[in-house]
């Protein structure tokens, strides 16, 4: 797989053409995990700045996935036999991934970003192991994605999720744990080393001491506990005072406003424009130091930064497209809106559990700094995972029903699949769609006809028989469809968004 330099040198001014198919694709591969031909036909022609504004209003108006029966359970809910447990809570993990999965890909924006925010302030479901604080966890990505950046920052520290994780639930005034506060910094505001010191890390952990009284230990909501409390002073980023743990969010916003834009703005750019944000030769830093602007300045508001973003000639530049490597589920859910084929829930669920072999467990990500993402998803193990599970799923599909390969072959094609009776012309119009820049050349654009053309070639040429084919009529363009699809999963640019 090429690694993609950064030649971007595109501005955040505004992109003012109408949409073409191409940069439509684009706009919903990247906001989303793709999305059917119909959206994206009728993207298509209308300008970057109505869809961006719609798809954000939608994002900000929508409501979390409704609470499960057991999201308010403690121990007492389970059964006391172990095993019995642990049958009953897998069982609701399993319904609850499922049910966020397909969240994932129904709700373009709003998910695209609890699933990128789940990868910045990260928990493993493994670790705490408790379903109720794994619905609040998600729960409050959900309503925070496109909210208040500090706002989300303090609600999120104080999940029960996130207090087992990072042993916020044993951090005693006397004896403090500085895990979290150093993940603070580190790894959800500053950047490791950027504007703080062991010692703030030391006086932070004192201050956010006191949120240990656990109850039935593993699943009961923790609460602050005064006695627990380091009640001395304390120096946090030159401020001294008898802080807590708001006065810690306060001091670090006001005192470190600069380098928390900086350092969010950039792990957005890498994640919705490209990996390479720091090559000296491109203009990855111009761009993030405007959106770190606009994020200071609308006090750490999140949609106003990725309304500018996605709106600007620098995402739709050509060097933005298919330059980001398809994470698993990317892989797997991208296929699904854009073939638009009739799916189960036990389809979404066998892609979820091709996504945990390939290494991208919903719920659980790698460690505390998260998927690294892109050319960490692609070795050889996982290229022919990639290559043989989609191949099960496509010939699933195909065994339910062959028509829809059809269906999605016109549907793209339009008048084209209806009154062409050049195969080579069709083929070239679902390879544009289904790949961000097509074919690297002409010669593998060939390779990729014969393969559409390889179950009628001897009928079509015998006699010149040119006519006898369309996409619409011919008896076996299902087949012709779904070869062709196999093929281009199996191509590097397949890999792409």
């Amino acid at each position: 797989m090429e690694y993609f330099i950064n030649c971007n040198t595109s501005t955040l001014a505004p992109y003012t053409a109408n949409l073409d198919q191409q940069r439509a694709l684009h706009l919903y591969r990247r906001l989303g995990f793709s999305a059917s031909v119909a959206t994206i036909n009728q993207a298509a022609g209308q300008s970057a700045g109505a869809i961006v504004d719609n798809l954000v209003d939608q994002a900000i108006n929508m409501a979390p996935i409704p609470a499960p029966t057991w999201a308010n359970w403690t121990n007492a809910n389970y059964p006391e036999d172990d095993d019995a447990s642990n049958q009953i809570k897998n069982q609701q993990k399993n319904e609850f991934q499922l049910a966020y999965a397909n969240s994932l890909l129904n709700n373009n924006l709003r998910d695209r970003l609890s699933f990128f925010w789940s990868n910045h302030f990260v928990t493993e479901l493994d670790v705490y192991n408790c379903n109720p604080y794994l619905y609040e966890y998600i729960n409050c990505l959900q309503r925070n994605s496109i909210g208040n950046f500090k706002t989300f920052t303090s609600e999120i520290g104080l999940t029960n999720a996130m207090l087992y994780y990072l042993d916020g639930v044993f951090n005693n005034g006397n004896n403090p744990n500085e895990n979290y506060g150093r993940e603070l910094y580190e790894l959800f505001t500053l950047g490791e080393g950027n504007g703080y010191t062991e010692e703030d890390i030391i006086e932070t952990a004192r201050a956010l001491s006191g949120y240990v009284e656990r109850g039935e230990i593993g699943c009961s909501p923790v609460t602050f506990d005064a006695t627990k409390h380091d009640a001395g002073s304390k120096t946090i980023l030159g401020q001294t005072g008898n802080w807590g743990y708001d006065d810690v969010i306060d001091i670090l916003f006001d005192q470190r406003p600069t380098e928390i834009a900086e350092f969010v703005c950039r792990k957005l750019y890498e994640f919705f424009v490209h990996p390479d944000s720091r090559d000296e030769a491109n203009n990855a830093q111009t761009i993030i130091n405007g959106l770190a602007a606009t994020f200071v300045s609308n006090n750490f508001e999140i949609a106003p930064v990725l309304r500018q973003l996605f709106k600007s000639q620098h995402f739709f530049d050509d060097e933005a497209i298919g330059v980001i490597i398809k994470s698993p589920i990317d892989f797997y859910f991208h296929t699904l809106n854009e073939t638009d084929f009739a799916y189960t829930d036990t389809n979404v669920a066998e892609m979820v559990n091709y996504s945990t072999l390939l290494s991208q467990e919903i719920f659980d990500p790698f460690d505390v700094a998260g998927w690294q993402r892109n050319r960490s998803w692609i070795n050889t193990n996982f290229m022919i995972g990639r290559w043989l599970t989609i191949e099960s799923i496509l010939e699933n599909f195909y065994m339910a029903n062959n028509e829809q390969f059809r269906t999605l072959g016109l549907d793209i094609s339009g008048n084209a699949g209806l009154t062409s009776t050049n195969p080579d012309v069709v083929a070239r119009l679902i390879i544009d769609f289904i790949l961000p820049k097509g074919l690297l050349d002409e010669p593998e654009y060939s390779k990729a006809f014969a393969i559409f053309r390889s179950d009628i070639e001897e009928v079509y040429y015998e006699g010149g028989n040119q006519e006898s084919w369309t996409l619409a009529t011919w008896q076996q363009a299902p087949f012709q469809v779904y070869l062709l699809l196999q093929y281009l999963a199996r191509q590097p640019e397949y890999q792409l968004k």
